[in-house]
């Protein structure tokens, strides 16, 4: 039974149920239950109980097939008029039983879906009645509504496209442009269509969920992302709150007609952070993988949307020219008959009938009689037109009007005309139908999902920190569960923690409830990946007796549970001195040897500032040969990496370091960004890459706390124009500088030191047209408090106002410590952590006599080794 039936099982699931025909674009149950619409068509609804029960006459399935497939053609609201309560794809809601709802063909459906004369028949499964083998579609349906379908051995997903663009693009493959097409979903949403490869296997759409900031503790969905629906992306982000992923303090659906979903946050817990965490571990971002499979010729074939559309308007212009050579035959025979009544009744032939005695003497008789008059028609005189001649009545030969009949032939060869030209000139004429529909149908159907490029988020970026990380130094282990031994920080359980033990070993491993990582351990932290600010400054003796070597290092990458070795290997190697940096502190130690020979300077000065960041491999160097007894921080040291140079990209509205967008400027640690928005707030923050940033953001650059900004702003209660010019105050604290009156708005602000205004006047009637001002609004206003209503521009009716480019100023410099040696993060040398040795550092003479006052000469040399 398998050999043989199993075959035939899958080629009918493959071509009768799961996937849809390239022609038409829909499946057997989508195209009968279309059919049962139009047999039942009368303009009004019907139930959709009888439309099922109509349907079944042509499936060969159950009643809830034909239900289910109709209500997801209905919720497309594409084909069907819907009315009832037919479900609600943004909830999930499921429609009502289809006793209670009823349908009807859309004008649109009406328009491009039926034509019965270019219609291709079958009968149905039990031969009673006939179907269409494919309905004549003349759009492509199939990319407008999407398909998806499982079957044997394959399935398919076809994403939804707008339906004016598919128009556009199957205008612009009959003008023989480029094209292309992206997915558009009836959710909403935000789209990545970077990988979508066509919409062919192997592609992915990545959609996200709209979320704005609606307050400090306040978060707000407006749009889902397709497939998904509120009670799904509510229960994933439940999930994910009870997992510590996220930590929100409670969820309103407020969803009816339009997606509203409030996730309220506790205090202390970053909005921007949230967002990133819901796209991370929630249904706020979802993948979808396309695979573009339909039926051609009976068979499945796998064919990318831009070629599906190209033969889908390929097949629509085929239909056009179908129906217009219908029509065109329709016409020519009616023209042809209009022509042979009237010289059937203009010439009286029909008194040639009437000594004729037999049927055969009749249809002679009328064919001899119209013999001189029909050397003008375009085919022959057939014995089916002499009949409908003799079926005329008496009373509409005596009403004969030559003059109506000629308008009526000459009304028909207009069309005839008309039509020839049409096929004359097809491409063109479907780009008109193309256009006509757009124009009809087009409205309200402008795209609902934005097209976006995303950024990355690294999950152990955004997670919440939902346990604690504890260490027992002493006999090496650390976890989350040794709640009796040393606390060091806040984790989540898909963090990774480095370790550092005495002997110099290292290891990466992730956080887990208890792990050994070697005895002695000496510092603890989170991991972060290709992380090349915090630097790690070690000092460490070489085997038992050895050397002592100095190295500064970062860790960028390591292979998880891997044990590397920071000294050479030898036995009895162990560190001395050993501290994290997380900006690349460089400080002064000060070293003691012990007693040996005749050693007379048994301590000095080392600065990490003179050594060169290398790989976590390499050897070091030589602080010295003689036994150390003990080694001291003397001097917190100061930063020794180059302040961060920060970019915007408006694309994504995130900051980044990869020189993507506009350069904000270098930064330092304790550098802000100053924020202006649309609607009249400032403030400062900190140039966190995860930070999130608003449409209505109109400056966005480094702060310079004594820069003035100033602001041209419409007091509403007042009802005038009014300038100001102040500073940040409060630089944690968000100000709004134009008042809270809800007329209040904003004309221009700029950032420059002396800033310039153009102020353009209404004409006032009866008063002549007042002349531009210029506004050098330094001099205009002092510099006040942000609170500050500021000075009145003018009682004058104000037209417009432009910033104009400001007058020159050279700003203060400011001068960098002389003594700092400012290295480049990005110069950490991660190709030397496999080279033997690292540079020596630059210990000159007069500067060991700056920093120890040693005059040693052996002392000196050594150094210099």
């Amino acid at each position: 039974m398998y050999k043989d039936w199993f075959l035939d099982y899958a080629s009918y699931v493959i071509l009768e149920r799961a996937v849809p025909a390239l022609e038409d674009g829909f499946k057997p149950v989508q195209r009968r239950i279309l059919h049962s619409m139009k047999d039942l068509d009368d303009g009004r609804y019907n139930k959709v109980a009888n439309i099922v029960g109509h349907t079944m006459q042509y499936h060969p399935h159950g009643d809830a097939s034909i239900g289910d497939a109709m209500v997801q053609i209905g919720q497309k609201d594409l084909l069907i008029d819907t009315q009832g309560n037919w479900g609600n794809i943004l909830t999930g809601d499921g429609a009502a039983a289809p006793r209670y709802i009823e349908a009807r063909l859309s004008k649109f459906a009406l328009d491009v879906v039926y034509n019965p004369k270019i219609t291709n028949w079958q009968l149905s499964y039990d031969g009673r009645k006939k179907e269409p083998i494919n309905l004549p579609v003349m759009f492509p349906m199939l990319l407008a509504q999407g398909a998806e379908g499982i079957a044997v051995g394959l399935s398919t997903r076809i994403l939804p496209h707008n339906f004016n663009e598919l128009i556009d693009a199957s205008i612009k493959h009959l003008q023989g442009k480029k094209f292309k097409l992206y997915p558009d979903f009836v959710t909403g949403g935000i789209a990545d269509i970077t990988n979508y490869n066509d919409g062919m296997r192997g592609g992915r759409v990545r959609v996200r969920a709209k979320i704005s900031q609606l307050d400090r503790n306040t978060l707000v969905i407006k749009e889902i992302p397709f497939s998904t629906n509120t009670s799904t992306l509510i229960d994933s982000i439940l999930k994910a709150n009870d997992k510590g992923k996220i930590k929100i303090k409670k969820i309103e659906d407020n969803t009816s007609s339009d997606v509203e979903i409030l996730i309220h946050l506790p205090g202390g817990i970053s909005p921007d952070k949230t967002i990133d965490a819901l796209y991370a571990f929630t249904n706020c971002e979802i993948s979808l993988p396309p695979l573009s499979c339909i039926i051609i010729d009976n068979k499945p074939a796998f064919l990318g949307v831009s070629e599906i559309l190209r033969r889908s308007t390929d097949h629509t212009l085929s239909l056009l020219k179908q129906d217009l050579e219908v029509k065109l035959e329709e016409f020519q025979e009616q023209w042809h008959f209009a022509c042979l009544e009237r010289i059937f009744i203009e010439e009286r032939i029909y008194r040639d009938i009437e000594e004729e005695e037999t049927w055969e003497g009749v249809i002679r008789a009328i064919d001899e009689g119209l013999k001189p008059h029909i050397a003008h028609l375009k085919r022959a005189v057939t014995e089916e037109d002499i009949v409908r001649l003799t079926e005329i009545r008496i009373k509409r030969i005596s009403k004969f009007d030559l003059e109506k009949a000629q308008q009526k032939i000459e009304a028909l060869e207009g069309e005839i005309a008309k039509i020839k030209h049409h096929l004359d000139h097809l491409v063109a004429y479907a780009i008109a139908y193309f256009t006509r529909l757009k124009k009809e149908y087009g409205a309200g159907k402008e795209r609902k999902t934005e097209l976006r490029l995303f950024d990355d988020i690294e999950a152990t970026k955004v997670v919440i920190r939902n346990t604690k990380l504890y260490v027992n130094r002493q006999e090496g282990f650390v976890g989350t569960s040794l709640k009796k031994d040393e606390y060091v920080t806040d984790c989540s359980d898909i963090d990774d923690v480095i370790c550092f033990t005495a002997e110099g070993k290292m290891i990466v491993t992730k956080v887990d409830a208890k792990t050994f990582i070697g005895k002695d351990i000496i510092h603890v932290a989170i991991f972060k990946k290709k992380d090349r600010r915090t630097i790690y400054n070690m000092i460490y003796k070489d085997g038992k007796g050895g050397a002592s070597y100095i190295k500064r290092f970062a860790v960028t990458s390591v292979t998880r549970d891997r044990e590397y070795d920071l000294t050479q290997g030898k036995k009895g190697s162990e560190v001395s001195y050993f501290t994290a940096n997380p900006n690349g502190e460089a400080e002064v130690v000060m070293v003691y040897l012990r007693q040996v020979g005749s050693i007379k300077k048994l301590k000095f000065e080392v600065d990490f500032a003179d050594m060169a960041i290398k790989g976590r491999a390499v050897k070091g160097n030589i602080v010295t040969k003689y036994p150390v007894k003990k080694i001291e921080l003397k001097e917190e040291g100061v930063s020794t990496l180059k302040p961060r140079r920060i970019w915007y990209d408006e694309v994504v509205r995130r900051l980044n370091v990869d020189e993507r967008g506009e350069l904000l400027g270098e930064f330092k640690g304790e550098d802000r960004l100053l924020i202006i928005t649309q609607n009249g707030v400032a403030k400062t923050i900190k140039p966190e890459l995860t930070t999130r940033f608003d449409e209505d953001i109109i400056v966005l650059e480094k702060w310079s706390p004594k820069k003035p900004i100033s602001a041209i702003y419409w007091e509403g209660e007042k009802e005038r124009f009014y300038v100001k010019r102040f500073l940040i105050e409060n630089e944690d604290k968000e100000e709004n500088f134009i008042g809270d009156h809800p007329k209040s708005y904003l004309e221009v602000v700029s950032t420059d030191y002396l800033p310039v205004a153009e102020v353009v006047y209404g004409k006032s009637r009866g008063k002549d047209q007042r002349p531009n001002d210029l506004l050098e609004l330094e001099e205009f206003i002092s510099i006040k408090g942000i609170k500050a209503l500021g000075n009145q521009l003018t009682t004058e009716k104000v037209k417009q106002i432009n910033l104009l480019d400001p007058r020159p100023f050279v700003e203060p410099e400011e001068t960098a410590p002389e003594d700092m040696e400012v290295v480049d993060e990005e110069a950490v040398d991660t190709a030397g952590e496999n080279s033997p040795a690292g540079e020596a550092p630059n210990f000159s003479k007069e500067k060991l006599h700056k920093k120890s006052g040693t005059t040693d000469e052996s002392q000196i040399k050594l150094f210099e080794e």
